[in-house]
């Protein structure tokens, strides 16, 4: 739910005494300054005033003086998910939301966070060697590795936090000292971080016969721990428990052209020809969602990879579905996706 807009709105006759009543009443941290119509003059924040104060005006002086009259705001109705990713990246605590040019709401980052919080587990693996991301993993665990000024790990973590999720498992090997003491019990962003360490490497499924038995009877959510992608986390879980899936694979579209042209014959003769045609194929995305039936497959310390757990579950029969996504999404397994993380973490907001 928004907040209640109108406990914050201000007329533009107010004073900066007014404006500093109402922020201290609400402690929103924000007044909106609208007119008789509803329509959005500026907004007011304390910062606002303090730089007010300092350029000599008083507290008798009019809002006017000190207001940012160009604020940033959304329409009414835009995503939850892309109000937390906007208000997050330009550091802002609350956005107004209009319609038609008026305001008919105010989101804060806080109450867009806390509205739907799923307790469903996301067990992120962070424990590769990173090897053809040498030397740069000599002495760095890849999911630690910063882009921009975060480890991809936090970036990962984040995207999931901003869809609601709280209860997190990190699988760990290389080097998991650096893993731990950075994310420590995940207090530092207010959800739970526990760590499943693998004593050998156990594949990319092998670690969930390590997880505790109490986990809650709800669906996991797997992910590799070196992937940057904008998936809407929260899309992928409806459409799991929707189509009531054992098992979901997340895929990619992947193309690619054959350089050479291709015959079709029957016998001797030839039956057509396509010059360089374009192969179009679904990818693993290294996403999944597993029902805790298919989680439970997996014994302790069995290695096994997700593939090889999903064909075993395809040969009984059970659901396996696929979620195709066409958000941005790309592994960093080379040193040139390394590089290429680096501008679109800047391009496309990923923090």
């Amino acid at each position: 739910m928004t907040t209640s807009w109108k406990n914050t709105a201000i007329t533009p006759d107010s004073s900066i005494r007014d404006a500093l009543l109402l922020l201290d009443k609400e402690a929103l941290r924000i007044a909106l300054v609208v007119d008789a119509s509803d329509t959005l003059q500026g907004v007011l924040t304390d910062g606002d005033i303090r730089r007010g104060l300092l350029r000599n005006c008083t507290l008798q002086s009019p809002v006017t003086d000190v207001m940012n009259t160009k604020p940033l705001t959304a329409e009414a109705g835009t995503p939850r998910r892309d109000l937390v990713k906007l208000m997050a990246r330009k550091k802002l605590l609350s956005i107004p939301l209009v319609k038609d040019g008026k305001v008919v709401g105010l989101e804060t980052l806080q109450s867009a966070a806390d509205s739907v919080l799923y307790d469903n587990p996301v067990f992120l693996m962070a424990g590769g060697f990173g090897s053809r991301l040498k030397p740069l993993t000599d002495a760095c665990p890849k999911p630690m590795l910063k882009v921009g000024e975060k480890p991809i790990l936090e970036i990962v973590l984040n995207s999931f936090i901003r869809a609601g999720f709280h209860n997190f498992y990190i699988s760990l090997h290389y080097m998991p000292e650096q893993i731990q003491a950075y994310f420590g019990d995940g207090s530092r962003w207010n959800v739970n971080i526990s760590y499943i360490y693998e004593q050998e490497p156990l594949g990319t499924g092998g670690a969930l016969g390590l997880l505790p038995d109490n986990l809650p009877e709800l669906p996991l959510i797997l992910m590799n721990g070196d992937l940057l992608t904008t998936i809407d986390f929260e899309q992928l879980l409806q459409f799991h428990n929707k189509q009531q899936a054992d098992a979901t694979m997340c895929v990619r579209d992947y193309e690619y052209q054959i350089p050479f042209g291709v015959i079709n014959g029957d016998g001797n003769k030839v039956t057509g020809m396509i010059e360089k045609p374009i192969q179009r194929l679904f990818v693993n995305a290294g996403i999944y969602v597993v029902s805790p039936k298919v989680r439970r497959q997996v014994k302790a310390n069995q290695r096994i990879d997700m593939p090889t757990l999903l064909e075993q579950n395809i040969e009984q029969d059970n659901s396996v579905l696929m979620f195709p996504i066409h958000e941005y999404w790309l592994d960093i397994g080379r040193i040139d996706d390394y590089q290429r993380a680096q501008i679109d973490v800047i391009n496309l907001g990923l923090f």
